[in-house]
Formats: structure tokens, sequence, C-alpha cells
């Protein structure tokens, strides 16, 4: 491991490892509380393509939409009228923006692999709310993404980001989320403090994999 590599959220010198699984290194940070996956160990871009698009993201299914209500749900219930936003990461069947949509939130998509759109991210575009779910999981760089996040929302807005939390009662070897390997960010409880304090979010936990951050102002 060398001596510079630093963490990808706070850019702190990484500590060392947390767990080995198949060859792939984790580390982790002892500032933000983040564990990743070593740089030189992500896939390619063509290899995490190919895994996304097994992903069975379909708008129709019913399970698959109680899935994301989980934040669909609190989000919309503290959006004021007319509330217009984005889906940051929407997959390769953008569902949630059509869930907010229905209930009265027009919300624009942005994937990097099946729905690039350069100007949703720029600074002319400002957001009420924005969606990052099941996401942050796969951030090579964490720290340029939620900052980039954080420069998109209105004041007092709403960022929903929803992943797993690392698991405090079983091994991190043995966690089924640190197994897929597309997941190269891992966050814990102190890390989502790290966040808000870092951008001035109050944070909401909504559910265990749930968190609301909402941006100072009114």
């Amino acid at each position: 491991m060398s001596a510079t590599l630093r963490c990808p959220l706070c850019h702190s010198p990484a500590e060392g490892r947390v767990a080995e699984i198949r060859d792939r290194v984790y580390l982790g940070c002892g500032v933000c509380g983040l564990v990743y996956l070593s740089p030189d160990l992500r896939l390619d871009a063509r290899g995490e393509r190919a895994r996304y698009e097994t992903h069975e993201n379909d708008p129709g299914d019913p399970g698959y939409r109680a899935f994301l209500n989980q934040v669909a749900e609190p989000l919309a219930a503290r959006l004021p009228e007319g509330a217009r936003g984005l889906d940051f990461g929407s997959g390769p069947g953008p569902t949630l923006s059509l869930m907010l949509a229905e209930r009265g939130f027009p919300t624009r998509i942005h994937d990097p692999f099946f729905a690039p759109d350069p100007e949703a991210l720029t600074g002319e575009a400002r957001y009420h709310f924005i969606t990052c779910t099941e996401t942050a999981e796969h951030f090579f760089e964490p720290g340029f993404e939620f900052d980039r996040l954080a420069r998109l929302l209105r004041p007092g807005g709403w960022l929903a980001m929803m992943t797993e939390l690392v698991p405090t009662d079983v091994p991190f070897e043995s966690w089924y989320y640190a197994r897929d390997p597309t997941h190269v960010a891992f966050y814990r409880e102190a890390t989502l403090t790290w966040l808000a304090h870092r951008h001035a979010w109050r944070a909401h936990r909504v559910s265990p994999r749930v968190t609301l951050f909402q941006a100072a102002g009114t």
C-alpha cells in the first residue's frame, strides 16, 4: 500500500486494511470513517457497465417501487409544492424519478452510463432535491461527488441518500453488500456525521439505509 494513498472522501491518509475479499483489499479512514476498495482494484468502465446491465430495474415492478418508496415517501413529505429535483445515478431503468413526478415533483435524471446529461450538473441547474439511491457505494471519488451535489442544491434543499451502512454485527468479509465488485465506497454512521458537518447539512435518518440531508437556508 502506497504511503501517499488517501481517503477518496476526506483525503486523509489511509489507515490500513479493513478486510480482504477474493483478493480485493478494503482500506479504512480514521477521520471520516469511510471504508473503500483499494483504487487499483476497481473495475474498468466496461466491467462496471456489464455488471449494471444485469440489474432488473423495471418501473412496472411493484416490488421495486416498494423498495424505492423508502426514499420517495419520506422525501415527498418534506418537499414544497412544485419542487423540482434530480435523480443522480438513475440506472438502467429510471423509476424513482417517475414515482416523484407522479407525486407532483418533476425529476430530471442523470446516469453516467445510461442517461448522461452534463447540463443537469452545471452551476445553472439548482434543485429543491436530489436523490442518490444505491449510488453512493459506486462513487470512485465520493469527496468530489458530494461536493458537486452540495453545489447543485438550493438553500434548504434535500439530498436523499440510500445505501447500506457498514454493519457492526457481522464481519465485513461476510457482508453481502461488500461482495458486489462495483461497490467501492462504504459508509458508517460516523461518515454520515462527517458529511453533514462538512456541508452544513442537517441529517435525518428515516430508516437504516436512508438518510435525508437538508442544506442550510430557507
